[in-house]
């Protein structure tokens, strides 16, 4: 029986089920949950962002196997906030995207509240991190006009990357550090957002950068609407009024609509603000600048991690 079922299984979800097996506070349910989201992302998502056809049957019946019948008990909003805290994005400066691909070694930064302010899926674990698949974006390719190019999600390290491929050969390919470099400059440069995605059902920790836009990505509709999915990369814009020219490109790049135009000049809300960097780069005059903002949550700067971590465990 066990042969037939070694056969049965493919290898990557015999690693998916490996993990954490020691941990009690990852259930069976939730990497049942886990293999579900690796296994058929695209239907996952289309559901998610209520644009597959069968989203109106299904979403009720999640809810019913979810168990939420003392909704009327819970505060407002406390189911988006629960929502959030499972599943989300960490925003990313491009230097430090870049530095999360071309890790050359397996790390394991535990639990980083300050970092990633939610109260799940919070830690930085990468086992075999050359170990990359630039997989189609499953939020992309269930939109009417997409964005593209469509491989643009980067999956990383196992046992996560060996699980995509395994499963999706056909949306999936094995890049090396540098293309995934390439890839994120390239996005960078079309003015999509570099986001760490974090969820529970994938082991409580980070598993791939999403480069993002406004017109295509669930998580920052979902944001735009009151789930708040998405933390800010730690920084602010900064604007030097005295060099600019009013041409108001920055706040047309803007992905989370921070920034306004009063009278030619450009006016940023720092709440919205999730410190991404793209409107620095597209400024001709070179007025902007990222400033790290102490209201906000530190950035995931994975060199001073680790850094830090090999230090404390001296």
């Amino acid at each position: 029986m066990n042969k037939f079922l070694n056969k049965l299984i493919k290898p990557s979800t015999r690693a998916f089920y490996s993990e954490k097996v020691t941990d009690p506070g990852y259930s069976f349910l939730t990497r049942i949950h886990g293999y579900v989201y690796g296994r058929w992302t695209y239907f996952y998502i289309g559901v998610g962002t209520g644009r597959h056809p069968l989203t109106s049957v299904i979403k009720p019946l999640l809810r019913a196997l979810t168990g939420n019948k003392n909704k009327s008990r819970k505060k407002p909003n406390s189911g988006k906030q629960e929502f959030a805290n499972g599943y989300h994005g960490k925003a990313l400066l491009i230097h430090e995207a870049k530095k999360l691909v071309k890790v050359n070694k397996s790390i394991n930064l535990g639990d980083l509240e300050q970092v990633i302010p939610y109260t799940r899926a919070r830690e930085v674990i990468l086992k075999n991190p050359d170990h990359i698949v630039a997989l189609e974006c499953p939020c992309r390719a269930s939109s009417a006009n997409p964005c593209l190019p469509l491989d643009v999600c980067l999956v990383i390290g196992e046992p996560f990357a060996g699980f995509i491929l395994e499963h999706h050969p056909k949306r999936s390919r094995k890049i090396n550090s540098d293309e995934a470099a390439t890839i994120l400059e390239q996005e960078h440069k079309r003015g999509h957002v570099q986001h760490a995605f974090f969820k529970d059902a994938m082991l409580d920790r980070f598993y791939a950068i999403c480069n993002c836009c406004s017109c295509c990505c669930g998580a920052m509709q979902a944001h735009r609407n009151g789930i708040p999915m998405l933390a800010s990369s730690g920084f602010t814009v900064d604007i030097n009024p005295e060099d600019c020219l009013g041409c108001g490109e920055c706040s047309r790049s803007c992905q989370f609509r921070a920034i306004t135009m009063n009278e030619k000049h450009p006016q940023v809300d720092w709440e919205k603000c999730m410190g991404c960097g793209i409107c620095v780069d597209k400024c001709k005059q070179d007025c902007l600048s990222m400033k790290l903002d102490p209201r906000k949550c530190p950035p995931l700067e994975v060199s001073r991690l680790v850094e830090q971590n090999i230090q404390h465990t001296e």
